[in-house]
């Protein structure tokens, strides 16, 4: 989940279980405070009547006219409260209701509910009235549960509508803070993305917070010393395929120094032989042709390893002249099982090493994944030089590829490639194309094809 949102939510959790709490306690206070409000009066009256009882002990008011409420009335003006005196000898009583009930309600029929069940609004509260030591009746208020709902509900609406914008207020300034103070995250992903993809080593700007600077700080260490590391690696893959190319000619040099001089001498051999036997013993005659064809097939083997040794046409000729004997002899191995095309846009004769051989070896390597894995019967190789940038290679087959992307069983070729390619800060890509076979696809810049 998202950081901003996951925050968000926990500050809306805390701020509903804060309303609640605090609507609660509002609500708490609501019915205390009615509570007050009904004793407080019920005092008053109490204290009223008592007056009067003493101005009728003095004779200064009529004792039929207790209790005399209208003075309190005109004096007090509480509304939706109902009063009821009974006298000690339940002989007479007298009771009078204040205000109006409200006629519109505007509370939920559930709020009432719950605020009846945890509260009880509308109890009656009684006081005795005496008078010398003597009861001389009781007062009972009964306070208007219809006016403590609505005031109830009236506070704790306030209180909603106060909480709710202070929460949005909260939350804007919290994701706003949230939103800056992560930037540089986004920042980093890229930048850790960015140096995945590519050999590229992008550094990390200075932040502001500390807790950032100090990753930043880290990632771009590890930057640098990535940055080492990957130029060590390319010069030791140059190193390797230049140390690789000197051992071929080593062994292509020797291979033709003695092991083609030893063949060409069992050749004048076989045919002296030959000669003699067809003169003195025609029944070897057999046995030295025999000799002579087993010395031309392995004539025509060393002929081929030095081609793939070393393709004396690359050194000479160039790209472009090397690879169309290579193509040649490739698809006349394979004559009848498949047919390679070689396509070459543009000048290829211009390249400077080791980009040259580099070339010439993927494509024998690519050549021979083909021709044991593939089961294809159409490759096309495609070089394609940029004028400025890059040179482009590109082998398609149109075999049936069984699993792809190859994870547990790229063998050593595909491995090979991908060092050659790496090692000239190149980008090798291996897709799926439209006839179920594989696209090998490299590009080298040409930055790379300068001096050696």
């Amino acid at each position: 989940m998202n950081l901003k949102v996951h925050l968000l939510l926990q500050i809306i959790l805390v701020a509903i279980l804060c309303l609640i709490f605090t609507g609660a306690y509002v609500l708490f206070q609501t019915n205390r405070q009615a509570r007050q409000d009904a004793t407080t009066t019920l005092n008053s009256i109490g204290k009223y009547l008592e007056m009067q009882l003493i101005r009728i002990d003095a004779n200064l008011q009529d004792a039929r006219q207790f209790p005399d409420f209208e003075i309190w009335k005109q004096s007090h003006a509480e509304s939706g409260v109902c009063f009821r005196y009974v006298a000690t000898n339940s002989e007479s009583s007298y009771g009078f209701c204040q205000g109006e009930e409200l006629s519109n309600k505007s509370w939920p029929r559930n709020f009432e509910q719950l605020y009846r069940w945890f509260f009880q609004p509308g109890l009656e509260l009684t006081r005795t009235l005496s008078f010398k030591s003597q009861p001389r009746g009781s007062i009972a208020i009964t306070p208007s549960a219809e006016m403590e709902l609505a005031r109830a509900w009236d506070h704790l609406t306030g209180l909603l509508g106060l909480s709710a914008a202070t929460t949005a207020a909260v939350c804007l300034l919290v994701y706003l803070t949230i939103y800056r103070a992560l930037r540089p995250a986004r920042l980093i992903v890229n930048t850790l993305e960015k140096m995945q993809s590519t050999d590229a080593v992008t550094l990390l700007p200075t932040f502001k917070l500390g807790e950032w600077q100090c990753i930043g700080t880290a990632i771009n260490t590890f930057a640098e010393t990535q940055k080492i590391l990957l130029a060590e690696r390319k010069n030791l893959v140059l190193q390797l395929i230049s140390v690789q190319e000197e051992e071929r000619h080593y062994i292509a040099r020797e291979l033709h120094d003695e092991f083609g001089q030893c063949l060409s001498a069992i050749s004048a051999l076989s045919t002296s032989v030959l000669q003699t036997a067809r003169q003195d013993c025609p029944q070897l005659i057999p046995e030295v042709e025999s000799i002579a064809h087993i010395n031309q097939r392995i004539l025509e083997t060393v002929r081929t390893l030095l081609l793939r040794l070393r393709p004396a046409e690359l050194e000479e000729l160039g790209l472009a002249a090397s690879l169309e004997p290579l193509i040649t002899e490739w698809t006349k191995q394979h004559a009848g099982q498949i047919d390679c095309q070689l396509i070459i846009e543009g000048d290829a004769q211009q390249l400077q090493k080791p980009l040259p051989i580099t070339l010439y070896r993927i494509i024998q390597e690519g050549l021979t994944n083909i021709a044991k894995h593939s089961n294809a019967t159409k490759v096309c190789v495609t070089v394609k030089p940029e004028k400025q940038s890059t040179i482009t290679l590109t082998i398609e087959d149109n075999g049936k590829i069984k699993s792809f992307p190859f994870v547990k069983n790229q063998g050593l070729g595909l491995l090979g490639i991908r060092e050659r390619v790496n090692g000239l800060s190149g980008q090798f890509d291996l897709l799926l194309n439209e006839s179920g076979g594989l696209t090998v696809k490299v590009t080298l810049p040409k930055p790379i094809m300068g001096k050696t």
